[in-house]
C-alpha cells in the first residue's frame, strides 16, 4: 500500500547503521538519493514529494559520517569506494536489487562511483551539479575558472583549521554555505569533521575521488547555469566519460542547490529517466 510520506528507519549495513528516509509506493520503482556536503537527505524533501506523486519509491540515506551510527574515525574511512559500498549495502539491507541513482554535489561523485562499481545495480544515474569526477579533475587541471571556484578546498583540507573557521560565531560561516537542507546537523564538530573527511579522503593530493572509470549507465547531468561551485567546463566535459545514453540538462539561472531551488525541474528529470530506462 502507498506510503503518504517518508519515514526514517534504521538500516544496518556492514559494520554501520544508517538513518534512511524511505517513502513513496511500497511497490514503486526504487530511486536512491545521495546527498552531498553540507546537507543531509533533508535537501531532497521537496523532490521526494514529487517523486511519490509519480508512484516511485524513494530511499535517501544520511550517509557515512552524517549518520551517528556510521561515523568511523580517520579520513581513510571516507573514500569513494567506502561511500559507494555503503549505498550498495543499504540497498541489500532493504532487499532492493537495483535502483535509479541520484546524487547531488559531492553526493553526485558518490553516485558516479556507484554507477562505475555496480553498473548492473544502477538502472540509471541522475547527477546533480557535479559532472563525471574525471571531467571535474580535467577542469581543475586545465580551467582557471574552475580552479577559482574550488578555492574553498584549500580550507576544507586543513584538519582542525577548517572546523574552527566554519564553526566560529555560532557556526555562522557554515550555515551560510547552503540554503538549509539539514545543514544544522553539521554544527556538531564530530559530525562536521566526518563530513569534511569526504574531501580529505578523496580530493587531497593523491586522493582517488576524481579518478573514475567511464560510465556505461544511462545518465542525465542536471546543472544550473549560475552554479558558483561547479562550472561549465566540468559539465561540458562529462560527455567524454559516457558510453551510454547521456543528456546534459541545463537549468537556466539555476545555482548549485538545485534540490532546494528547483525541485520540480529536478524531479521531472529523475522521473523522465525512470520512464526511459
Amino acid at each position: 500500500m502507498p506510503i503518504d510520506s517518508a519515514d526514517t528507519v534504521q538500516v544496518p549495513a556492514g559494520s554501520w547503521t544508517f538513518d534512511v528516509s524511505v517513502g513513496g509506493s511500497e511497490h514503486g520503482v526504487p530511486v536512491l538519493l545521495l546527498h552531498g556536503f553540507p546537507q543531509t537527505e533533508e535537501c531532497f524533501d521537496q523532490v521526494l514529494e514529487r517523486l511519490h506523486e509519480a508512484g516511485l519509491r524513494t530511499i535517501a540515506p544520511r550517509q557515512r559520517g552524517y549518520s551517528p551510527g556510521a561515523r568511523p574515525k580517520g579520513a581513510d574511512q571516507y573514500t569513494m569506494k567506502h561511500l559507494a559500498e555503503d549505498a550498495a549495502r543499504i540497498l541489500d539491507a532493504l532487499e532492493v536489487p537495483y535502483a535509479h541513482v541520484v546524487g547531488h554535489g559531492l553526493g553526485a561523485t558518490v553516485a558516479w562511483h556507484f554507477a562505475a562499481a555496480y553498473p548492473l545495480r544502477a538502472m540509471s544515474l541522475t547527477a546533480v551539479s557535479f559532472g563525471h569526477p574525471s571531467a571535474f579533475g580535467d577542469a581543475m587541471a586545465n580551467d582557471q575558472d574552475q580552479r577559482q571556484r574550488s578555492r574553498y578546498l584549500e580550507l576544507f583540507l586543513r584538519s582542525g583549521e577548517a572546523e574552527k573557521a566554519l564553526l566560529a560565531n555560532d557556526a555562522r560561516t557554515l550555515l551560510a554555505t547552503a540554503p538549509g537542507g539539514g545543514i544544522e546537523a553539521l554544527t556538531d564538530e564530530p559530525t562536521l569533521t566526518a563530513a569534511l573527511n569526504w574531501y580529505r579522503a578523496n580530493l587531497a593530493p593523491g586522493g582517488e575521488g576524481l579518478d573514475c572509470p567511464v560510465i556505461e549507465v544511462p545518465t542525465t547531468l542536471v546543472w544550473g547555469t549560475r552554479d558558483a561551485i561547479a562550472g561549465a567546463a566540468q559539465a561540458k566535459g562529462t560527455a567524454h566519460y559516457l558510453r551510454a545514453d547521456y543528456r546534459l540538462s541545463e537549468v537556466p539561472d539555476g545555482d548549485h542547490w538545485l534540490p532546494l531551488r528547483a525541485p520540480a525541474a529536478l524531479a521531472s528529470e529523475i522521473a523522465l529517466r525512470t520512464l526511459r530506462n
